[in-house]
């Protein structure tokens, strides 16, 4: 059943974090702000995998990989909201949604299955330290990175489709960006199927790759607790604190938005959220990730006077 009369629709209009100009100021500051160091700061993982010898490892590999699609994922969403914020206007057209929410999309899946091959990686590293270099050679990371990319691809095409078919009765989106949740609640039809599909192939991605990550990491913890070398084991654990920690603020925040029926949706709860993985966890990631290794440390120190130099 309908709940009101269908409008035809061509163009959305997005909540945003304010309604307060004095705070959307302080807010577009903030932001550029952040968006600016997350950049910058992932390209300086990328570029010290790309010139530090050191770093030519599959875990190295697997971050720069993952340093970029942190670049695509904060580029899907907070331009708009940068644009928006500066501008005074919350619209956005209707094939700009599409846009947001596909790009939004496949970068967030493919993270999923990204972290899940770090964690194949680390335990491959600490489980069979022999036979790493055979395991993890340069075709099966490709092959891990490609076959990221086709889940993340595939999984977002389905929901964008399912999502933008449904007839709109209202264009207002209680959300910062145009997402799936918000998206459904303004359906003038019943959303029941696309929300079982949304728990089946989002289940499917977010729950099959975390499985995949904690069966990685008792495996790891079981190797680790056999090291009788306390040197050894604080390397090895040092080696898995900073996938964890990235982990952790990852996966929380996606499992609480989408694994939960769209009746429970709480606007300025899950805003909040939202904003947390799309905008704070790419921020903290080169941080956690440099600050915490002292290899990627001392490539990035080798780089900067190089650079210097060069400028000269």
């Amino acid at each position: 059943m309908a709940k009101k009369n269908q409008t035809m629709v061509s163009e959305f209009i997005l909540v945003g974090l304010t309604e307060n100009p004095e705070l959307q100021s302080i807010f577009f500051i903030v932001l550029l702000w952040i968006y600016i160091i997350t950049v910058f700061g992932n390209l300086f993982l990328i570029i010290a995998y790309r010139f530090s010898p050191n770093l030519q490892t599959p875990m190295y590999f697997f971050l720069a990989n993952f340093s970029f699609l942190d670049i695509c994922y904060i580029s899907s969403t907070v331009p708009k909201m940068l644009s928006n914020l500066i501008s005074g206007s919350k619209t956005i057209s209707f094939s700009g949604c599409i846009l947001q929410l596909y790009s939004f999309g496949v970068c967030g899946g493919t993270e999923c299955y990204v972290l899940a091959a770090m964690a194949y990686d680390r335990y491959n590293a600490i489980c069979h330290p022999l036979l790493y270099t055979a395991i993890m050679n340069r075709r099966t990371c490709l092959h891990l990175i490609a076959g990221s990319w086709v889940f993340g691809i595939v999984n977002i095409f389905i929901h964008t489709v399912l999502t933008f078919q449904l007839p709109f009765c209202d264009n207002k989106i209680n959300q910062v960006f145009c997402d799936i949740p918000p998206l459904l609640k303004l359906s003038c039809i019943d959303t029941w199927t696309n929300e079982i599909v949304i728990f089946c192939t989002s289940g499917l991605v977010i729950l099959c790759s975390f499985i995949l990550i904690i069966l990685s990491y008792i495996k790891i913890i079981s190797s680790i607790l056999t090291i009788h070398s306390t040197t050894g084991t604080r390397k090895a654990f040092s080696t898995c604190t900073s996938h964890l920690i990235v982990v952790t603020i990852f996966y929380g925040s996606i499992i609480f938005v989408y694994l939960k029926p769209k009746s429970s949706y709480a606007t300025y709860q899950d805003q909040m959220v939202a904003v947390m993985y799309t905008v704070v966890a790419p921020f903290l990631n080169p941080f956690i990730y440099s600050l915490r290794n002292s290899e990627v440390k001392n490539a990035l120190a080798k780089i900067a006077p190089r650079c210097g130099t060069e400028k000269h």
